[in-house]
């Protein structure tokens, strides 16, 4: 059988976009604020956006990138085993780990790399990795690429997780990876119960805290100070591509941790570098976010007003409790016929399908940016109003 049989086979996308019901790989024309241009030419309110702190237009981070470009160009060229490593790298390093209270920091070039490096490096044939069963596809991807093997458990729940650490060799090598912030629900791990469980039986734990950066914690560094166990988890990655407004990733933990995986992650070792004008983004937003607290305090405003207005309006919002607010829909012809009003209606939201969700459990995700205007608010839910109506959804 030829190889390229099944994409001759898959109308389904060109069938949607016939139809007018394509929600995915829109080109933005422009970015203005918290409104997007399409290409168009259509005005949107954004609320799709990681981008929480709203610093993707900071002055200082702008300015940051324009100094980082003049200085070392575009790109590095190389990777940062070879050639590609800069003094801007290593300084963002150290930040990170100083603001993250461990002894050392590792960048990579995407959030998605720094999570296949993390595991595939650590993770040998007899380990086993053990996964929350709603992670993401880079910890699902990650663990495929490495040689241990894949344990998972029922979503954030610690009987679970000893059910099955009860059942793995006591001398076997062990990493329990979670999700800080779940990013289609909005839900956080529940480290507090998670973490004794999995010392109790010798593993180690990592939270990919992508979401959680810079928007939780008294000091914005994420769920794991939220909870109180920045010491407690052997681990933090998050990304740049959110709280950041920059590209990239990083990982912090011990010095000889962050040494072997610095070493031995191939999607470092044989991947380019980040580029200078990423790493400068990055610790401009580092500084932001120490700096501007503010910042968070009006984002946790906004999150909490927009998830009581969808609440009395009569939708299910599930078990969020961040600024990622699910709205329930129900069947996929429901969910596009509201993403398609709430379109019309000037908003930029993501409808979500299985498999990220279960079959029938889809729903419009939502994700709100400290700088929105209550003017801006008052029109999102107003359309959001109008298309829950309009298909049966409220």
């Amino acid at each position: 059988m030829d190889i390229f049989e099944k994409c001759y086979q898959f109308t389904r996308s060109e069938e949607a976009i016939a139809a007018g019901l394509y929600p995915y790989f829109n080109p933005i024309r422009e970015i203005k604020g918290n409104k997007v241009i399409t290409a168009d030419g259509k005005e949107l309110i954004m609320v799709g956006s990681n981008n929480y702190l709203g610093l993707v237009d900071h002055p200082k981070i702008l300015a940051a990138m324009r100094e980082a470009i003049e200085k070392y160009g575009s790109s590095t060229c190389g990777s940062r085993f070879l050639n590609g490593t800069l003094t801007i790298h290593e300084e963002l390093e150290e930040a990170l780990a100083n603001f993250m209270e461990r002894e050392a920091a590792l960048v990579f070039s995407t959030g998605y790399q720094t999570n296949l490096g993390i595991i595939s490096a650590l993770v040998g044939r007899r380990d086993y990795i053990i996964l929350d069963n709603m992670d993401h596809a880079s910890i699902i991807d990650a663990a495929r690429l490495s040689f241990g093997k894949i344990v998972k458990f029922k979503h954030n729940d610690p009987e679970d997780l000893e059910r099955v650490l009860k059942q793995l060799p006591e001398d076997a090598g062990k990493l329990v990876v979670v999700d800080g912030v779940y990013s289609m629900e909005g839900d956080l791990a529940d480290l507090p119960k998670l973490v004794p469980i999995a010392k109790k039986y010798g593993a180690r734990f990592m939270v990919d805290d992508a979401h959680g950066m810079g928007v939780f914690g008294e000091g914005g560094r994420g769920v794991v100070e939220h909870f109180g166990m920045l010491q407690e988890v052997d681990l933090v990655m998050a990304t740049f591509s959110k709280s950041f407004a920059s590209l990239g990733g990083f990982v912090a933990g011990d010095r000889k941790v962050i040494n072997y995986i610095k070493h031995f992650a191939r999607s470092l070792i044989f991947s380019a570098s980040v580029t200078p004008a990423s790493v400068a983004a990055a610790r401009a937003a580092l500084e932001i976010i120490i700096n501007e607290p503010e910042r968070r305090h009006r984002l946790w405003e906004i999150s909490k007003y927009v998830k009581k207005s969808f609440e009395e309006m009569g939708y299910d919002t599930g078990k969020t409790e961040s600024p990622i607010i699910p709205v329930l829909v129900g069947t996929e012809d429901q969910l596009f016929m509201m993403w398609k009003i709430l379109r019309e209606e000037g908003i930029f939201a993501n409808p979500v399908l299985p498999p990220a969700v279960p079959p029938d459990k889809t729903l419009i995700r939502t994700s709100y940016t400290a700088t929105i205007s209550d003017e801006e608010i008052k029109k999102v839910l107003d359309a959001f109003y109008k298309a829950g109506k309009a298909v049966g959804v409220i």
